[in-house]
């Protein structure tokens, strides 16, 4: 039995889940959706088990994974995982895989939640994880893959609730899920305009091309040794730019209502992911575990 495991990572934490995740699982391979999405040619899955790993962006699932499933061929498969890493807001975003998935008369037959290091340096509130945090989640994350690699293998439904997310946006229910509602009509609406268009560069830019290079959706081009997010490309808002910038140059300009701390914040990527890495997802599809 081959499964093949799409994925999408911005900043190494839904690529290191799918990498452990491919040793674990014999006949397995890695295959990056934005390589796919790139290809005009249709999107034609050729495996009985097929699994999603993605990060959770704004409660929800990403453009990008969005834009997959709508666009794949899922004739030949019969079981049909997902897997979200997020940083500690709470998730919905399942319900939505599985609204896309019936129009093609399939479903989600297990999916799993996994808390990593967070990779948003916008909020006043933010500390990157240090070592022993990172150590710490990683234990609960092995140990957990190890259960989800028993029920893929076995074919088993399990479709968990979310119970384990540290922040929520109120403590009362009806506020909670009016502003639950209120980012997930922002995020529809920055798919429907284009994405978002609010990074910049500041002084402390040196014009390594690090952004263009690892920028998923192309976004980014370099003139005159400093970096433009052109309005015109569709930004997958992966934060891949930000949290790889070497001398933390990236800022986000404030936004309505939200007030940018990136320029005193902290970074995050995942320890085991290199530029390398998240840039080869742009270049080519792989069975092969990435180094």
């Amino acid at each position: 039995m081959n499964t093949e495991i799409y994925y999408f990572s911005g900043t190494g934490n839904s690529l290191y889940v799918a990498r452990v995740l491919q040793k674990k699982i014999p006949n397995s391979s890695l295959i990056p959706i934005i390589n796919l999405l790139n290809k005009k040619a249709a999107i034609k899955t050729n495996t009985e088990v097929m699994g999603l790993v993605f990060p959770v962006h704004a409660l929800t699932v990403p453009i990008a994974v969005k834009r997959f499933i709508k666009k794949a061929d899922l004739s030949t498969t019969e079981y049909i995982f997902a897997i979200a890493t997020r940083g500690s807001t709470f998730f919905r975003g399942f319900e939505l895989i599985d609204r896309i998935l019936a129009k093609k008369g399939k479903r989600l037959h297990a999916h799993f939640i996994l808390t990593m290091g967070l990779n948003d340096p916008k909020h006043a509130s933010y500390q990157s994880p240090d070592a022993d945090e990172i150590t710490s989640l990683e234990i609960i994350v092995q140990d957990k893959l190890n259960t989800i690699r028993d029920i893929i293998q076995n074919r088993k439904i399990s479709r968990e609730k979310d119970t384990g997310y540290t922040v929520c946006f109120s403590y009362h229910p009806f506020i909670n899920f009016l502003l639950e509602k209120a980012v997930l009509w922002g995020m529809a609406f920055s798919e429907y305009i284009g994405g978002v268009n609010y990074f910049y560069a500041d002084d402390k830019c040196t014009g390594c091309g690090i952004c263009e290079e690892i920028c998923l959706a192309q976004k980014i081009k370099m003139k005159d040794k400093k970096p433009v997010w052109q309005k015109n490309v569709f930004c997958y808002m992966c934060y891949a730019c930000i949290n790889f910038c070497p001398t933390k140059a990236i800022q986000i300009n404030s936004i309505p209502a939200v007030k940018s701390f990136t320029p005193t914040s902290g970074r995050y990527s995942h320890p085991y992911a290199k530029v390398k890495d998240i840039v080869i997802q742009k270049k080519e599809e792989t069975g092969e575990i990435l180094k």
